[in-house]
């Protein structure tokens, strides 16, 4: 089943693992959109340098740190999606409790792994 994702924290740099999600997320024809600090364009996703009410967000993938999110706390819940994957080294207990409230699933995860082993 496809996904509409959204990643946080993207990064026009090829090295960056937000960047390779990308990639990765449209070679399995997810839907994506992006928020990164630099607007910009990886495979065929824009990268938005601002909070869109983006509809139908099945997940959130986050490629920022704990400090960082919390800028984004409730910008992320008023989209209502389904999950939150937290990407390793974004891992954040009172981000974890803020989304059990309001009824929404999070898992510590790795996109990219999720993605190569059909679990994403």
């Amino acid at each position: 089943m496809k996904k509409n994702t959204l990643v946080i924290g993207a990064s026009l740099k090829p090295q960056r693992y937000s960047h390779i999600a990308i990639k990765r997320l449209r070679q399995h024809n997810h839907e994506v959109k992006a928020i990164g600090l630099k607007s910009g364009k990886v495979a065929d996703v824009t990268i938005d340098t601002e909070l869109m009410s983006y509809k139908n967000i099945d997940t959130v993938t986050l490629y920022l740190n704990p400090q960082r999110q919390k800028t984004y706390y409730d910008y992320i819940l008023g989209l209502h999606p389904e999950r939150v994957i937290f990407n390793p080294g974004t891992e954040n207990s009172e981000f974890y409790n803020l989304l059990k409230q309001n009824n929404i699933d999070y898992e510590a995860a790795c996109t990219l792994v999720l993605l190569s082993t059909g679990q994403y």
